[in-house]
């Protein structure tokens, strides 16, 4: 009785765990497709289709027409994204949510801490609630994709960079 309980336990792990992991979305890649507008176009973050397809490489330059991708997995498919313009920021996303910054953190792993790797055109999960799950092996790179063009551009020492010591520049929390 006992071997039939933990063969019965084991299954039934297996089990959830692939109905957890099941893909919930489909697509199938067309000539001309980058993961940034397949992202664009099926509300899925650029990080989570990162996630759910990791044959996918760092700089989505292996995409074949008639690949088929997974958009989602059961349980942890954020659908609510954001398409990042010029200028965004992590405050900017967050105000415009009504989400805290912790949620879209977990929800998008792949921004640094001060959000200076956002890039225009980036696909982002701005779910109330943390809907997106890390990844099993590596994680998606956290740099600007050579192609892409940072959201706020911002670089130390630059003209629009004034570090005078105080807390100006910090965000504002209420």
């Amino acid at each position: 009785m006992l071997v039939f309980s933990l063969i019965a336990v084991a299954f039934s792990s297996v089990f959830v765990h692939v109905l957890a992991t099941s893909c919930t979305r489909t697509y199938t890649v067309q000539i001309g497709d980058i993961c940034d507008s397949i992202s664009a176009a099926n509300n899925v973050s650029t990080y989570q289709l990162a996630v759910v397809n990791p044959e996918i490489n760092h700089d989505c330059t292996n995409l074949l027409p008639g690949q088929q991708l997974c958009l989602g997995h059961s349980g942890t498919d954020c659908t609510t994204t954001y398409v990042v313009k010029p200028n965004d920021d992590c405050n900017i996303v967050s105000s415009a949510y009504n989400i805290n910054a912790t949620v879209l953190s977990h929800n998008n792993p792949q921004l640094n801490a001060d959000c200076s790797n956002m890039y225009i055109g980036e696909v982002l999960c701005v779910a109330g609630a943390v809907t997106v799950s890390p990844p099993e092996g590596q994680p998606p790179a956290t740099n600007i994709p050579a192609i892409a063009t940072p959201a706020k551009p911002y670089h130390t020492g630059s003209p629009d960079h004034h570090d005078d010591g105080d807390d100006d520049d910090l965000p504002w929390c209420d």
